[in-house]
């Protein structure tokens, strides 16, 4: 069993790029489609504490419900940021990914380099042909 996990969204690039860079440093990981089986509300503040952040830190501002809940207010509440996106978990930034070394939400995908055991990939090629290495 591998002690790395990607918490993923297969329709997102940056998501698709950060799992196959885990993959090409020797590991299979856990892969949590997390629309599919969101984080427990422990879980998600467990994860926020790990990297280090805000609930607001990995609030995904693209999503719809996004500018309908009003999440721009700065006023609101870490607890109620983590409402919004227990409710709607799109509201989730990702990929976010745990590792023995760390857990780092990675935007951009080469930012999972830094929490590899094995970070030496080689050149790697990016989805839309960007290199990395």
């Amino acid at each position: 069993m591998s002690n790395t996990v990607i918490y993923h969204n297969p329709a997102c690039g940056t998501s698709r790029n950060t799992l196959a860079m885990i993959r090409a440093s020797g590991i299979e990981p856990e892969v949590i489609e997390y629309l599919k089986t969101p984080p427990s509300r422990e879980r998600l503040l467990e994860l926020i504490s790990m990297m280090g952040c805000t609930a607001r830190d990995i609030l995904r501002e693209k999503a719809a419900p996004y500018q309908e809940l009003g999440l721009h207010d700065l006023s609101l509440t870490e607890n109620a940021l983590i409402d919004a996106m227990m409710q709607h978990p799109v509201l989730i930034n990702r990929p976010i990914v745990v590792t023995a070394k760390g857990a780092k939400l990675c935007r951009p995908s080469e930012l999972v380099l830094t929490i590899l055991e094995n970070p030496d990939i080689g050149i790697f090629t990016k989805e839309d042909g960007g290199l990395v290495g």
